[in-house]
């Protein structure tokens, strides 16, 4: 099995729509798919969440979600707040390796790489599972700051950065967009794999699914 952890920068970066992205590039390049979703927030019971917009956008079934609570709060606190138990590492872990007949499984965090999603970060995840984490990032100010401190703490833990992602590019880019493009590879030391045109998270599947390998690097692979 193959594990590829997606984390942003912050919030609103648009990890969900480039786990769908890397899920469609894969499913393209004949490989199985899954997704994991530890903690949704933000979605009551019933309500459609991060896995069926990534079921929607790609077609893509096999999906694990393990927590849910109300509340558009980081998943420690929504937990707390609504009295639900806190998820472990182990329970998760042991989650994720139930895909491992999946070519590829792709777990998306909640908010930003050191936001806890239970008892434990993405970024602990991702150690225990000796597996890469790839970081969206924004196209525009303050970007440069956000992705140099997550990749610092990745590097710093021993963690593998995949690469970076842009998850909504703007079809007409500003100055500040334009040079973070080029200075995002230089401050971090992490190559930029790809970016997402704004908006593609609203696209059908057919035009999402068709474009999407499009979206990133020649021959780089989540696969690795």
């Amino acid at each position: 099995m193959s594990v590829l952890f997606v984390t942003g920068t912050s919030t609103e970066v648009g990890k969900t729509v480039v786990t769908a992205a890397l899920a469609a590039a894969a499913l393209a390049d004949g490989r199985t798919v899954a997704v994991c979703k530890p903690a949704q927030t933000g979605v009551g019971p019933g309500e459609p969440g991060d896995l069926a917009e990534i079921e929607r956008l790609t077609g893509v079934t096999r999906t694990i979600e393990l927590a849910r609570y109300p509340e558009p709060l980081a998943p420690d606190t929504a937990a707390r707040r609504c009295g639900q138990p806190q998820l472990t590492l182990s329970e998760t872990a042991a989650a994720i390796d139930s895909l491992a007949d999946a070519d590829l499984t792709l777990v998306e965090g909640a908010g930003g790489l050191l936001v806890r999603l239970g008892e434990f970060t993405l970024l602990d995840l991702a150690q225990k599972l000796d597996a890469p984490v790839l970081l969206v990032a924004a196209a525009g100010l303050g970007t440069l700051n956000h992705s140099e401190l997550t990749t610092r703490a990745l590097s710093s833990a021993g963690v593998r950065c995949a690469g970076l992602v842009i998850g909504s590019w703007p079809a007409e880019p500003d100055l500040a967009a334009e040079c973070n493009r080029t200075d995002l590879p230089r401050l971090t030391g992490v190559d930029v794999v790809g970016s997402v045109p704004a908006g593609a998270g609203g696209w059908d599947r057919d035009r999402f699914v068709g474009a999407a390998p499009g979206w990133f690097t020649p021959g780089w692979s989540p696969l690795g």
